[in-house]
């Protein structure tokens, strides 16, 4: 049974096999998790503006591809939390998988000159990318779709501390901001997720406004959205710096970091 304070909306009931401790249709009779929903515009817009960016400064396309996929993952995790139906929940959990496997291909070709393909790295992850999708869509178990992804976060994570630690130290910061971001975010998952029932009863007692401040899977994808954007950022610095290229960080409005990146000089 739906808890009570869900409500029948546009979509009508739900066919996911998650639902998450946000209120459905609380807020908008179009959206079935709306605060779940719009915080998706951090997966969405900054890194539609990398991409744009990227092509620009003539880098490589698989960053391009990096930027890109990271605004599928939010597009489709907007059409889930909006709809709550299957069908979007895997537009939702599928591209995690093969966003992950494309910062991995970054990560692991830093170091590699340009132009150049790792073939056996390449058929390795569309193959996992294949195996996981076709087991998940039959075994249905969003457990397995945690396991996986998880196991792609850590591969990631792994190869991150390799790199601000033994070869390009200054990067730390970036590096470690990026993690404590995904971390933060990951913690607030698991709050949401065990203590839902509590903070349910907790938001009736609040204003709407400061009810919305503990919609923790809102804060899930704020805070992953932005330490994905900021792992991006890494592995394009670590890049760049590679090919000899001088990478500046900026930061827009004094808030958000970008990456900028001139050409070598000319001798």
């Amino acid at each position: 049974m739906a808890p009570a304070a869900d409500r029948e909306g546009f979509w009508g009931p739900p066919t996911s096999t998650l639902e998450w401790c946000e209120e459905n249709y609380a807020v908008s009779f179009y959206i079935a998790e709306f605060w779940n929903t719009v915080s998706n515009l951090i997966f969405i817009l900054p890194p539609l503006y990398g991409a744009v960016q990227t092509y620009r400064d003539g880098l490589e396309k698989r960053y391009l591809a990096a930027y890109l996929c990271l605004t599928a993952v939010g597009l489709g995790s907007w059409c889930f939390h909006m709809t709550l139906k299957y069908e979007m929940q895997l537009l939702d959990e599928l591209p995690m998988i093969y966003s992950c496997c494309v910062f991995v291909y970054c990560l692991y070709e830093c170091f590699k000159y340009k132009n150049t393909v790792n073939y056996p790295l390449l058929f390795l992850l569309i193959t996992y990318s294949f195996v996981v999708s076709i087991v998940y869509l039959n075994l249905k178990e969003p457990v397995f779709h945690q396991v996986m992804y998880g196991t792609l976060v850590c591969i990631i994570v792994l190869r991150s501390v390799y790199i601000v630690l033994w070869v390009y130290p200054w990067l730390r910061g970036l590096g470690y901001t990026s993690l404590t971001v995904f971390l933060m975010g990951f913690f607030l998952w698991n709050v949401d997720n065990i203590f839902c029932d509590k903070l349910r009863a907790l938001r009736e007692s609040l204003p709407p406004a400061v009810g919305a401040v503990t919609q923790f899977h809102a804060w899930w994808h704020i805070l992953t959205g932005l330490g994905s954007y900021l792992h991006i950022l890494l592995s394009l610095y670590t890049r760049t710096l590679f090919l000899k290229h001088r990478p500046k960080v900026k930061f827009v409005f004094g808030i958000w970091p970008i990456l900028l990146v001139e050409p070598p000089k000319k001798l």
